[in-house]
């Protein structure tokens, strides 16, 4: 069965969609990324103790989490060390850097398949950059042992090229071997935006400095979301507000899962109203 997967995986794989008219990111947002980064971790050393206190425990199933573009483990450490603190079984990926080579997305497959095997209930998967891509891809192929996914700053929608900084875009074609739109192409037909049929939140800012924003929002369905934040692409896996987020997903229960409300408390002082995603 997953060898099945894995080989349909690197034959046809991730979706393709229509094309939509997004650019790149604001040049701003772009030269400003690390500062911001770096904020949003000193944020995170000041805020643990309140972020742990106000986040629901977890229930102890396995949350599976994968890094972005250039990561490894080392890059979402806090953000499974926060996770584990809440109850949570945490799975790092073990796959070295994820240089979005297609055989690093077919071992994390092996590992998600096993890991489903050892613990025999599904498993969540919490994505950072590319490594949110890869994920939906993983539920794609074995959505019955997903419980959820989430996205961090995911350009899952990206067609092309000008989807993404330009410096990332010529760093991730010469580590990959790949461009983006041979990435699509290798990946197959159809649309990645398609609804994956399961509980699915992507978490995007407009102020991303990597990646057009637009690429990273869910197409409205039942059982998707998208929630927008206020910061930086690279520091979504240590951003407070982030972290909040999270912990509320994967707190839902997939039988009566709903979608996150911003009108919760002080939400609204801190999560933008959304941008309306593509409707079905």
């Amino acid at each position: 069965m997953v060898v099945n997967a894995i080989e349909s995986t690197a034959d046809s794989g991730a979706r393709v969609m229509t094309r939509q008219a997004s650019s790149g990111p604001a040049l701003l947002d772009s030269l400003f990324e690390l500062p911001r980064t770096l904020l949003e971790t000193a944020f995170l050393g000041v805020s643990w103790s309140a972020l742990r206190s106000n986040a629901p425990r977890g229930d102890g199933h396995p949350v599976m989490v994968l890094p972005g573009f250039m990561g490894g483990d080392e890059s979402t450490l806090l953000l499974r060390r926060f996770l584990t603190s809440l109850g949570y079984k945490v799975l790092p990926w073990l796959q070295g850097r994820n240089l979005g080579r297609p055989e690093l997305l077919e071992g994390a497959m092996r590992r998600f398949y096993r890991a489903h095997q050892a613990y025999e209930t599904p498993i969540s998967l919490v994505g950072q950059s590319l490594g949110g891509v890869f994920s939906r891809e993983i539920a794609r192929q074995f959505p019955q042992a997903t419980r959820c996914v989430i996205t961090l700053g995911s350009p899952f929608g990206a067609t092309e090229h000008g989807n993404t900084n330009t410096f990332v875009a010529r760093l991730f074609e010469e580590m990959s071997g790949l461009s983006v739109e041979e990435m699509r192409a290798r990946f197959g037909q159809g649309d990645p935006r398609e609804p994956l049929g399961l509980p699915t939140t992507a978490i995007y800012s407009r102020r991303d400095g990597v990646v057009a924003w637009q690429t990273c929002i869910e197409r409205d369905a039942e059982l998707s979301e998208s929630i927008e934040v206020v910061g930086s692409h690279t520091g979504m896996a240590v951003a407070p507000d982030v972290l909040h987020v999270v912990a509320d997903r994967l707190a839902e229960d997939p039988a009566s899962w709903r979608k996150f409300d911003r009108r919760k408390g002080l939400r609204c002082l801190v999560y933008p109203v959304p941008t309306s995603a593509p409707s079905i």
